[in-house]
C-alpha cells in the first residue's frame, strides 16, 4: 500500500511511521506463523493484533485527511531561537555552529531563512540570536529541536588538549497565519535604536532596530532585520505573540510545560536532549536513546535522518 501522502502530511506523519512499523512487524510475525509449532501458535495470535492495530492506524490517517486537516493547518513558518549556554567562549561557538547547521539544512529543503536579530561574541560566536525560518513542513520538521543541546570537544583555544563541555538552548516557536491575538498598546513599551552589522550606510545611521516590552510577561523581543523600523516594528510584534501563544499553551498543559520551559531557560550542562561529541565522532539524541555517525557531516546541515525519527516516534 502506498502511504506518501501520508508521510508527507504533519498531521499524519507520525501514524505514517506506525503504520510502516506495523507492515514490518507483520512481515516479521507471518514467518514465525509458517515455522509451526508452539512459536507459531503465539505468532499467530500477535498476527491478528498487528493486523487490528495496523487497520485502526490507517483508519485514523483517512479520518484525518477527510476532515480537511491537511498540510496548511500547520504553521509554516517559525521563530529559531538559539542562546549561548554553559561554557562561555565556547558556548557561544557553538551557538553559531547550531545556527550554521539548522540554516545548511533550510537551504537544501529550499525554506528561506533570515536573521532576525543577532549578538555576537568577540571571536564570533552567538551569544543570542533569533531567525525566521519559512516553508513547508519547517514547523512540523523542527518543532523537536527545541531544549538543551550538547557539545564535547577539544576547543580550538585548548593548549592542554583538553575536552570541554559546553551547551546552548534552541527555542522554537511557530508562527501560525492571521494569528488573532490582539495586545493592548498599554501592555507593551517599545524602544527604538540604531542596527548594527551589515546592511548599508542607511542601517547605521537611522533608528530602524525596534526592541519590544511586552510588560505583563515581561518578555521583550528585538528585531533588526529589516532596514525600515516600521518592517521591524511588524515582525517584532509577529514574534511576541507566537512566545504570549505558546505561553498560553503551556499555561493550558499545566506543569509539565512548565517544566520543560524552565530547562530550556538555564541551559545547564546536564539538562541535555542532545550530545555532540566530537572525540567519538558521534551525534546521541537522549529522547530517542539513539546515536548517529559522521558529526561533521550533521553540522554541514545533514539532520535528516535524526528529524525522521521523531516523524515516526515522536510526533
Amino acid at each position: 500500500m502506498d502511504i506518501a501522502d501520508y508521510k508527507k502530511n504533519p498531521k499524519t506523519a507520525y501514524l505514517a511511521g506506525r503504520f510502516e512499523a506495523f507492515t514490518k512487524k507483520l512481515i516479521e510475525t507471518e514467518e514465525l506463523v509458517h515455522e509451526g509449532g508452539e512459536l507459531g501458535k503465539i505468532a499467530l495470535e500477535e498476527l491478528s493484533r498487528l493486523e487490528s492495530e495496523r487497520a485502526v492506524t490507517l483508519k485514523e490517517m483517512e479520518t484525518i485527511l477527510a476532515k480537511g486537516l491537511s498540510v496548511k493547518d500547520e504553521p509554516r513558518d517559525l521563530i529559531l531561537e538559539m542562546r549561548a549556554g554553559a561554557g562561555g567562549a565556547e558556548a557561544s561557538l557553538f551557538a553559531a555552529t547550531l545556527a550554521d547547521m539548522y540554516r545548511r539544512y533550510a537551504e537544501s529543503q529550499k525554506w528561506s531563512f533570515t536573521v532576525l536579530d543577532e549578538s555576537k561574541s568577540e571571536l564570533g560566536g552567538y551569544k543570542e540570536a533569533t531567525f525566521e525560518i519559512s516553508g513547508r513542513g519547517a514547523y512540523a520538521a523542527l518543532r523537536n529541536e527545541a531544549g538543551v543541546h550538547r557539545i564535547q570537544r577539544v576547543p580550538a583555544t585548548e593548549k592542554m588538549g583538553r575536552i570541554h563541555t559546553s551547551t546552548a538552548t534552541v527555542a522554537v516557536l511557530p508562527v501560525r497565519e492571521a494569528l488573532d491575538m490582539k495586545i493592548p498598546e498599554s501592555e507593551i513599551e517599545m524602544e527604538f535604536s540604531r542596527s548594527g552589522g551589515a546592511g548599508g550606510q542607511n542601517v547605521n545611521k537611522v533608528e530602524t532596530a525596534v526592541r519590544i516590552i511586552h510588560k505583563p510577561s515581561g518578555i521583550a523581543v528585538r528585531c533588526t532585520s529589516e532596514r525600515s523600523q516600521l518592517k521591524n516594528r511588524q515582525k517584532a510584534l509577529e514574534i511576541l505573540k507566537a512566545k504570549l501563544r505558546v505561553l498560553r499553551e503551556e499555561a493550558e498543559h499545566g506543569a509539565e510545560s512548565r517544566e520543560r520551559r524552565e530547562q530550556v531557560g538555564r541551559g545547564d550542562r546536564s539538562e541535555k536532549i542532545r550530545t555532540y561529541n566530537e572525540i567519538q565522532d558521534r551525534v546521541t539524541d537522549h529522547r530517542l536513546k539513539k546515536s548517529w555517525h559522521n558529526i561533521e557531516s550533521i553540522f554541514q546541515g545533514n539532520i535528516g535522518p535524526i528529524l525522521e525519527e521523531f516523524r515516526t516516534e515522536k510526533a
